[in-house]
């Protein structure tokens, strides 16, 4: 059975910057680390492959103004 956590929140560019930043570390650092999602801490455990994604949408509106949304997806199987 699949659990999902998702939260959603408006941040400055520094601030999601810092938080990209801080998931690469961590991904660097060890063999398992902690995300902060709202207010879980969900401990992953990456392994090797990880299978990367990536997803860009660009919406013209002439109405409604443009929008541009990036989905970044990391995915492995924990050991």
């Amino acid at each position: 059975m699949a659990e999902q956590t998702t939260n959603a929140e408006s941040l400055d560019r520094e601030a999601a910057a810092d938080r990209l930043e801080r998931v690469a570390a961590e991904l660097r650092e060890g063999e398992e680390f902690t995300v902060r999602v709202g207010n879980k801490d969900i401990n992953l455990h990456p392994s090797e492959p990880i299978d990367y994604r990536v997803d860009v949408i660009e919406k013209r509106a002439r109405f409604r103004g443009s929008r541009e949304t990036v989905r970044i997806e990391l995915d492995w199987k924990p050991e």
